[in-house]
Protein backbone atom coordinates (compact mmCIF):
# COMPACT_ATOMS: atom_id res chain seq x y z
CA UNK A 1 0.00 0.00 0.00
CA UNK A 2 1.14 3.50 -0.73
CA UNK A 3 2.39 6.07 1.86
CA UNK A 4 1.89 9.49 1.24
CA UNK A 5 3.02 12.28 3.56
CA UNK A 6 0.66 14.86 3.72
CA UNK A 7 1.82 18.31 1.92
CA UNK A 8 3.73 20.88 4.33
CA UNK A 9 1.71 23.29 5.57
CA UNK A 10 3.78 26.08 3.44
CA UNK A 11 6.22 26.90 0.56
CA UNK A 12 9.07 27.17 3.02
CA UNK A 13 11.02 28.73 0.06
CA UNK A 14 8.56 31.05 -0.86
CA UNK A 15 8.87 32.64 2.42
CA UNK A 16 12.47 32.70 3.43
CA UNK A 17 14.13 32.18 -0.44
CA UNK A 18 17.53 31.71 1.82
CA UNK A 19 16.33 28.18 2.48
CA UNK A 20 16.93 27.00 -0.76
CA UNK A 21 20.08 25.75 -1.14
CA UNK A 22 19.88 23.90 2.07
CA UNK A 23 17.04 21.50 1.12
CA UNK A 24 17.56 17.78 0.70
CA UNK A 25 15.81 14.71 -0.40
CA UNK A 26 15.30 11.92 1.58
CA UNK A 27 13.09 8.77 0.85
CA UNK A 28 11.08 7.86 3.74
CA UNK A 29 10.89 3.86 4.04
CA UNK A 30 8.00 4.03 5.41
CA UNK A 31 8.09 0.20 7.25
CA UNK A 32 4.46 -1.56 7.69
CA UNK A 33 4.54 -5.35 9.20
CA UNK A 34 4.45 -8.28 6.20
CA UNK A 35 6.11 -10.88 4.97
CA UNK A 36 9.33 -9.68 2.70
CA UNK A 37 11.43 -11.89 0.88
CA UNK A 38 15.00 -12.01 0.11
CA UNK A 39 14.75 -10.19 -2.98
CA UNK A 40 12.57 -7.27 -1.13
CA UNK A 41 13.75 -4.32 0.24
CA UNK A 42 12.71 -4.40 4.07
CA UNK A 43 13.12 -3.60 7.16
CA UNK A 44 13.96 -6.95 9.40
CA UNK A 45 13.51 -9.64 6.55
CA UNK A 46 15.94 -12.26 5.17
CA UNK A 47 18.84 -11.18 3.51
CA UNK A 48 20.01 -12.20 0.08
CA UNK A 49 23.33 -13.39 1.54
CA UNK A 50 26.04 -15.88 0.01
CA UNK A 51 25.92 -19.31 1.24
CA UNK A 52 29.81 -19.24 1.63
CA UNK A 53 30.23 -15.59 2.90
CA UNK A 54 30.47 -16.31 6.78
CA UNK A 55 27.89 -14.34 8.96
CA UNK A 56 28.65 -11.79 11.29
CA UNK A 57 28.68 -11.87 14.65
CA UNK A 58 29.39 -10.04 17.87
CA UNK A 59 32.52 -11.16 20.10
CA UNK A 60 31.27 -8.98 22.86
CA UNK A 61 28.37 -10.82 23.41
CA UNK A 62 29.26 -14.53 23.28
CA UNK A 63 28.59 -17.87 25.27
CA UNK A 64 28.67 -19.39 27.40
CA UNK A 65 25.35 -17.35 28.54
CA UNK A 66 23.60 -14.23 26.94
CA UNK A 67 20.84 -12.48 29.07
CA UNK A 68 17.67 -11.67 27.05
CA UNK A 69 15.19 -13.80 25.15
CA UNK A 70 15.24 -16.27 22.86
CA UNK A 71 13.91 -15.27 18.99
CA UNK A 72 11.17 -17.23 19.01
CA UNK A 73 10.01 -15.88 22.04
CA UNK A 74 10.04 -12.40 21.48
CA UNK A 75 8.11 -13.24 18.07
CA UNK A 76 5.63 -15.09 20.38
CA UNK A 77 5.46 -12.52 22.48
CA UNK A 78 4.14 -9.57 19.47
CA UNK A 79 1.64 -12.67 17.88
CA UNK A 80 0.25 -13.34 21.62
CA UNK A 81 -0.46 -9.41 21.98
CA UNK A 82 -1.05 -8.97 18.26
CA UNK A 83 -4.45 -11.49 18.55
CA UNK A 84 -5.25 -10.73 22.32
CA UNK A 85 -5.99 -7.01 21.50
CA UNK A 86 -7.85 -8.18 18.78
CA UNK A 87 -10.21 -10.88 19.74
CA UNK A 88 -13.63 -9.61 21.41
CA UNK A 89 -13.60 -9.83 24.99
CA UNK A 90 -15.91 -8.62 28.66
CA UNK A 91 -15.20 -6.23 30.41
CA UNK A 92 -13.06 -7.02 33.24
CA UNK A 93 -12.07 -10.13 31.75
CA UNK A 94 -8.21 -10.83 31.75
CA UNK A 95 -6.57 -9.95 28.20
CA UNK A 96 -3.93 -12.92 28.60
CA UNK A 97 -4.92 -16.67 29.08
CA UNK A 98 -2.15 -17.87 31.45
CA UNK A 99 0.01 -19.63 29.20
CA UNK A 100 0.08 -16.79 26.95
CA UNK A 101 0.63 -14.47 30.33
CA UNK A 102 3.85 -17.29 31.25
CA UNK A 103 5.59 -16.32 27.94
CA UNK A 104 4.96 -12.55 28.19
CA UNK A 105 6.85 -12.80 31.44
CA UNK A 106 9.15 -14.47 30.14
CA UNK A 107 10.44 -12.47 27.28
CA UNK A 108 9.86 -9.41 30.10
CA UNK A 109 11.99 -10.41 32.66
CA UNK A 110 14.41 -11.91 30.50
CA UNK A 111 16.46 -15.23 31.42
CA UNK A 112 20.15 -16.41 31.01
CA UNK A 113 20.51 -18.61 27.40
CA UNK A 114 23.18 -21.08 26.25
CA UNK A 115 25.09 -19.32 23.69
CA UNK A 116 27.82 -21.44 21.72
CA UNK A 117 30.49 -19.16 21.02
CA UNK A 118 29.98 -15.46 19.62
CA UNK A 119 26.78 -14.18 18.78
CA UNK A 120 25.57 -13.80 15.41
CA UNK A 121 24.43 -10.54 13.93
CA UNK A 122 20.41 -10.16 13.24
CA UNK A 123 18.95 -8.22 10.08
CA UNK A 124 18.01 -5.13 10.56
CA UNK A 125 17.54 -3.69 6.48
CA UNK A 126 17.89 -4.19 3.43
CA UNK A 127 17.43 -1.81 0.73
CA UNK A 128 17.84 -2.52 -2.79
CA UNK A 129 19.10 0.73 -5.18
CA UNK A 130 15.92 0.35 -7.33
CA UNK A 131 13.48 0.57 -4.63
CA UNK A 132 15.32 3.95 -2.60
CA UNK A 133 16.34 6.96 -5.71
CA UNK A 134 19.88 8.21 -5.23
CA UNK A 135 20.78 5.67 -2.28
CA UNK A 136 24.65 6.70 -1.80
CA UNK A 137 26.68 3.72 -2.47
CA UNK A 138 30.28 1.81 -4.43
CA UNK A 139 30.15 1.77 -7.91
CA UNK A 140 28.56 -1.33 -9.35
CA UNK A 141 26.79 -1.85 -5.74
CA UNK A 142 23.33 -1.99 -5.76
CA UNK A 143 22.38 -3.58 -2.81
CA UNK A 144 22.77 -2.40 0.97
CA UNK A 145 22.64 -4.80 3.96
CA UNK A 146 22.72 -3.47 7.74
CA UNK A 147 22.85 -6.33 10.82
CA UNK A 148 23.72 -5.57 14.51
CA UNK A 149 24.34 -7.07 17.84
CA UNK A 150 21.33 -7.02 19.49
CA UNK A 151 22.21 -5.75 22.41
CA UNK A 152 24.04 -1.99 23.85
CA UNK A 153 27.35 -1.58 23.50
CA UNK A 154 28.92 0.99 25.57
CA UNK A 155 31.86 2.00 23.33
CA UNK A 156 29.22 2.60 20.36
CA UNK A 157 27.12 4.81 22.36
CA UNK A 158 24.97 2.41 24.17
CA UNK A 159 23.93 1.54 21.10
CA UNK A 160 23.65 -2.38 18.68
CA UNK A 161 26.98 -2.54 16.87
CA UNK A 162 26.26 -2.14 13.53
CA UNK A 163 27.68 -3.94 10.19
CA UNK A 164 27.19 -2.57 6.69
CA UNK A 165 27.47 -4.90 3.42
CA UNK A 166 27.49 -3.64 -0.41
CA UNK A 167 26.79 -6.25 -2.86
CA UNK A 168 25.92 -6.68 -6.37
CA UNK A 169 22.19 -8.51 -5.98
CA UNK A 170 23.07 -10.65 -9.04
CA UNK A 171 26.59 -11.89 -8.00
CA UNK A 172 24.42 -14.18 -5.23
CA UNK A 173 23.82 -17.20 -6.99
CA UNK A 174 23.90 -19.55 -3.74
CA UNK A 175 22.29 -17.59 -1.71
CA UNK A 176 21.90 -18.38 2.51
CA UNK A 177 18.41 -20.36 3.11
CA UNK A 178 19.09 -20.62 6.92
CA UNK A 179 21.02 -18.04 8.52
CA UNK A 180 22.13 -18.19 12.16
CA UNK A 181 19.93 -16.70 15.03
CA UNK A 182 21.40 -15.29 18.21
CA UNK A 183 20.28 -17.34 21.73
CA UNK A 184 19.29 -14.60 23.10
CA UNK A 185 18.17 -10.61 22.43
CA UNK A 186 17.26 -7.77 23.71
CA UNK A 187 13.45 -7.44 22.26
CA UNK A 188 13.67 -3.95 21.47
CA UNK A 189 16.47 -4.62 19.07
CA UNK A 190 14.73 -7.20 17.26
CA UNK A 191 13.28 -5.46 14.11
CA UNK A 192 9.61 -6.96 13.37
CA UNK A 193 10.01 -7.65 9.55
CA UNK A 194 8.22 -5.29 7.38
CA UNK A 195 8.02 -4.42 4.06
CA UNK A 196 8.72 -0.74 2.87
CA UNK A 197 6.73 2.01 0.68
CA UNK A 198 9.42 4.43 -0.35
CA UNK A 199 8.46 7.84 -0.88
CA UNK A 200 10.46 10.82 -2.00
CA UNK A 201 10.38 14.14 0.40
CA UNK A 202 12.27 17.43 0.59
CA UNK A 203 13.77 18.32 4.34
CA UNK A 204 15.61 21.36 5.86
CA UNK A 205 18.49 21.13 8.41
CA UNK A 206 17.40 20.81 12.12
CA UNK A 207 16.76 24.40 13.50
CA UNK A 208 20.00 24.12 15.49
CA UNK A 209 22.01 23.11 12.56
CA UNK A 210 21.18 26.87 10.56
CA UNK A 211 23.70 29.46 10.86
CA UNK A 212 22.55 31.93 13.62
CA UNK A 213 21.06 34.91 11.60
CA UNK A 214 19.43 32.55 9.67
CA UNK A 215 18.09 30.60 12.76
CA UNK A 216 16.81 33.99 13.45
CA UNK A 217 15.08 34.67 10.26
CA UNK A 218 13.38 31.54 11.16
CA UNK A 219 12.33 32.66 14.29
CA UNK A 220 10.65 35.77 13.11
CA UNK A 221 9.38 34.09 10.66
CA UNK A 222 7.66 30.96 13.04
CA UNK A 223 5.94 33.67 15.25
CA UNK A 224 4.57 36.05 12.64
CA UNK A 225 3.12 33.23 10.36
CA UNK A 226 2.03 31.09 13.74
CA UNK A 227 4.30 27.96 11.57
CA UNK A 228 6.62 25.41 13.48
CA UNK A 229 9.51 25.08 11.48
CA UNK A 230 10.95 22.25 13.58
CA UNK A 231 8.18 19.91 13.70
CA UNK A 232 6.26 20.77 10.74
CA UNK A 233 8.82 21.68 8.07
CA UNK A 234 12.83 20.12 8.63
CA UNK A 235 13.42 17.14 9.44
CA UNK A 236 11.39 14.02 8.38
CA UNK A 237 10.87 11.16 10.67
CA UNK A 238 10.80 7.67 10.62
CA UNK A 239 12.84 5.33 9.00
CA UNK A 240 14.83 6.99 6.01
CA UNK A 241 17.74 7.11 3.83
CA UNK A 242 19.60 10.52 2.89
CA UNK A 243 18.25 13.98 4.01
CA UNK A 244 19.40 15.57 7.37
CA UNK A 245 20.32 14.44 10.34
CA UNK A 246 17.69 14.26 13.32
CA UNK A 247 19.63 16.25 16.07
CA UNK A 248 17.57 16.24 19.27
CA UNK A 249 19.39 15.73 22.65
CA UNK A 250 22.74 17.45 22.02
CA UNK A 251 24.32 19.95 19.47
CA UNK A 252 25.56 19.21 16.35
CA UNK A 253 29.25 18.09 16.27
CA UNK A 254 31.79 17.36 13.39
CA UNK A 255 32.10 13.67 11.62
CA UNK A 256 34.34 12.63 9.74
CA UNK A 257 34.99 9.46 7.79
CA UNK A 258 37.28 6.98 9.86
CA UNK A 259 39.35 5.82 7.34
CA UNK A 260 40.57 8.94 5.63
CA UNK A 261 38.91 11.90 7.32
CA UNK A 262 36.63 12.77 4.64
CA UNK A 263 33.13 14.42 5.62
CA UNK A 264 30.08 11.90 6.09
CA UNK A 265 26.84 12.08 4.82
CA UNK A 266 23.81 10.63 5.81
CA UNK A 267 23.00 7.24 4.82
CA UNK A 268 19.91 5.70 6.87
CA UNK A 269 18.31 6.33 10.15
CA UNK A 270 16.32 3.95 12.07
CA UNK A 271 13.71 5.25 14.05
CA UNK A 272 11.99 4.16 17.13
CA UNK A 273 8.55 5.27 15.47
CA UNK A 274 7.24 6.71 12.53
CA UNK A 275 5.16 10.08 13.60
CA UNK A 276 4.93 11.08 17.32
CA UNK A 277 2.39 13.46 18.81
CA UNK A 278 2.48 16.02 16.55
CA UNK A 279 1.06 14.07 13.60
CA UNK A 280 2.56 16.84 10.71
CA UNK A 281 4.54 13.25 9.13
CA UNK A 282 1.66 10.68 9.85
CA UNK A 283 0.87 9.20 6.57
CA UNK A 284 -2.49 10.14 5.01
CA UNK A 285 -3.40 6.36 4.42
CA UNK A 286 -2.73 6.06 8.57
CA UNK A 287 -4.86 8.64 9.47
CA UNK A 288 -7.79 6.23 9.91
CA UNK A 289 -9.92 6.67 13.24
CA UNK A 290 -10.02 2.58 13.83
CA UNK A 291 -6.27 1.35 14.61
CA UNK A 292 -5.01 -1.56 16.48
CA UNK A 293 -3.76 -1.07 19.85
CA UNK A 294 -0.96 -3.63 19.23
CA UNK A 295 1.29 -3.10 17.52
CA UNK A 296 0.77 0.83 17.72
CA UNK A 297 0.85 1.79 14.47
CA UNK A 298 3.54 4.73 14.59
CA UNK A 299 5.92 1.88 15.71
CA UNK A 300 5.33 -0.74 12.94
CA UNK A 301 9.27 -2.27 13.59
CA UNK A 302 9.20 -2.62 16.98
CA UNK A 303 12.59 -0.76 17.48
CA UNK A 304 13.21 1.52 20.15
CA UNK A 305 16.63 2.94 20.42
CA UNK A 306 17.29 4.33 24.12
CA UNK A 307 14.56 6.59 24.98
CA UNK A 308 12.92 6.34 21.93
CA UNK A 309 15.40 7.96 19.43
CA UNK A 310 16.99 7.35 15.96
CA UNK A 311 19.95 5.67 14.92
CA UNK A 312 21.67 7.45 11.89
CA UNK A 313 24.40 5.84 9.52
CA UNK A 314 26.56 8.20 8.14
CA UNK A 315 28.84 6.85 5.01
CA UNK A 316 32.08 8.53 3.48
CA UNK A 317 31.62 11.41 0.82
CA UNK A 318 34.45 10.30 -1.45
CA UNK A 319 34.48 6.38 -0.51
CA UNK A 320 31.08 4.92 0.42
CA UNK A 321 32.67 1.65 0.84
CA UNK A 322 34.53 3.14 4.05
CA UNK A 323 33.74 2.52 7.34
CA UNK A 324 30.02 3.63 8.11
CA UNK A 325 30.00 6.06 11.17
CA UNK A 326 27.32 5.87 13.58
CA UNK A 327 25.25 8.40 15.91
CA UNK A 328 22.36 7.99 18.06
CA UNK A 329 19.56 11.46 18.07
Amino acid sequence: MVRTTPPRPVDLVAHLPAMASLARTAVRLHPRPGEPAAADSSIGGPLLWPAREPWPTCAEHAGPLLEGASVPDVMARRRILTQAWARPRERGTNLLTEDEKAVIDRVDDGEEIAQDGPAPMVPVAQLYARDVPGLPRPDGADLLQVLWCPFDHEDDGYVPSTVLRWRVAAEVTEPLTDPPLPAAVEDNYLPQPCVLHPETVVEYPAPHCLSGELAGQVHEWEKREEQQYQYELSVASGCKTGGHAPWSFSDPYPMSCPDCGADVQPLLTIASSEWDGNTSWQPVEDAEADQPPFPAPHEPTMLMIGRSYNLQLYTCVDVPAHQHVANMQ
